[in-house]
């Protein structure tokens, strides 16, 4: 089974090499491949196991479980936004769970709704999802694959009398240049610009999809972007280290945005 999907993990390597393939002019020295590609083949094909990582949070679900409910239970789910958000802190004295997968997609977690939102009976799920299937990470997607996700979760979880916040995307910054890893000894590192994975544009178009299909269904609205943003578009100077994750001051702009949206769904 192991050597199958090492093989199948070649394939995909190699299809995605010739998906780009032309003849260069001048050859370029390609990135130093590391040592012992067979343990980096061997840790991919163990990951592809679960690459939707139900595996994450498992256990904890099971102690949830083993522990009393709590009728004021709220699920927090989402990307590395939510994966990053020290709860306790922002939130304190709040059975707050959460349930953020960095680099998740709403594919993704569509997949994990059942366990790590609805068998823990919450009050309400908060889902904060999107950017990261503007970026690609699970390939290129329509707009009407990734509104489709967002609907079943919502649908999900009002059929099993689960309350449901939807939230706006946050905007990007191309203002904080952090620098990306280059070439061992080559060549200086490449600004990351957030805005080329992440257009502007298109997080506008999801956030007023949104904020409609929300006001559609009866669903709460946490609008996140309109916290965040300055005069130009961009997440506000001070409020995020890479341009696209929050930092502390960030969270804390985010913090009465879901109070407010939450104690309006509960109400």
């Amino acid at each position: 089974m192991m050597r199958r999907l090492i093989t199948t993990c070649a394939c995909v390597l190699a299809s995605a090499t010739m998906a780009h393939a032309q003849l260069a002019e001048t050859y370029t020295l390609p990135r130093p491949a590391a040592c012992c590609l067979l343990n980096t083949a061997t840790s991919l094909a163990e990951q592809l196991q679960d690459w939707n990582q139900l595996g994450r949070y498992h256990d904890a679900n099971q102690d949830l479980l083993r522990a009393p409910a709590d009728p004021r239970r709220v699920v927090f789910l989402g990307d590395s936004i939510t994966d990053g958000w020290r709860l306790g802190e922002s939130f304190p004295g709040q059975p707050y769970v959460n349930r953020g997968i960095s680099g998740q997609t709403t594919a993704q977690m569509l997949v994990r709704f059942y366990q790590d939102v609805i068998a823990l009976k919450p009050a309400a799920v908060i889902l904060l999802a999107g950017t990261n299937d503007i970026a690609r990470n699970n390939g290129p997607q329509t707009l009407e694959m990734v509104q489709q996700n967002i609907m079943a979760m919502t649908e999900l979880a009002r059929g099993h009398g689960i309350k449901v916040v939807l939230c706006g995307l946050l905007p990007i910054s191309d203002r904080t240049m952090l620098p990306a890893t280059g070439r061992e000894g080559g060549a200086a590192p490449r600004p990351r610009v957030q805005s080329t994975a992440r257009p502007p544009a298109d997080i506008l178009r999801f956030n007023a999809w949104l904020k409609t299909y929300a006001a559609q269904t009866g669903a709460g609205y946490a609008d996140y972007y309109t916290a965040t943003v300055d005069a130009d578009g961009f997440l506000r100077e001070g409020t995020t280290n890479d341009g696209l994750h929050p930092n502390a001051a960030g969270y804390a702009l985010m913090v009465p945005v879901a109070s407010t949206a939450l104690a309006d769904a509960l109400r």
